[in-house]
């Protein structure tokens, strides 16, 4: 007997999709929307079945996605954002509470929501992440974004 595998697959035809978007730091953050456009395109979709809403930061992400997803027009959520470590611990709560509440919301809804949001050190490995050295987050959150709604729709 061989064992059913389903997964999904990255094609983003039809998907309709939410770009949730923190504008602090948003001179790295726009890089990430043009990496989870870029991908989206690649995959498929196109600019028309796109929506981005733009909020303060990452700790105002996680209320925007939700009232996005209890509006049942998106089959997905892409959630970006940047927050570097400064001499404080502001960001180890900012980074804490953007994750859980993302995560929760992810739950509660039961839509797809891609976690895009850039945690790093330093403004360097931001840089990075967002589409030099370590590739684009917002490029790879897309792509679960796809892979997950196209899972979800065989479920």
């Amino acid at each position: 007997m061989q064992v059913k595998q389903i997964e999904g697959v990255l094609n983003a035809k039809d998907i309709r999709f939410a770009l949730v978007v923190g504008r602090f730091n948003d001179f790295i953050g726009q890089k990430l929307v043009e990496g989870a456009i870029d991908c989206i395109c690649r995959h498929g979709g196109s600019e028309e079945c796109i929506a981005m809403y733009r909020c303060p930061g990452a700790f105002e992400l996680p209320m925007v996605a939700k009232k996005v997803a209890l509006s049942g027009k998106y089959d997905a959520i892409i959630t970006l954002g940047v927050i570097i470590r400064g001499s404080t611990p502001h960001f180890d709560v900012l980074a804490a509470e953007a994750t859980k509440g993302i995560a929760q919301v992810a739950l509660d809804t039961m839509v797809p929501i891609a976690f895009g949001v850039l945690t790093t050190e330093n403004i360097e490995q931001a840089i990075e992440r967002a589409g030099t050295k370590a590739g684009n987050k917002g490029f790879d959150a897309a792509m679960t974004a796809i892979e997950m709604v196209n899972l979800y729709r065989q479920i």
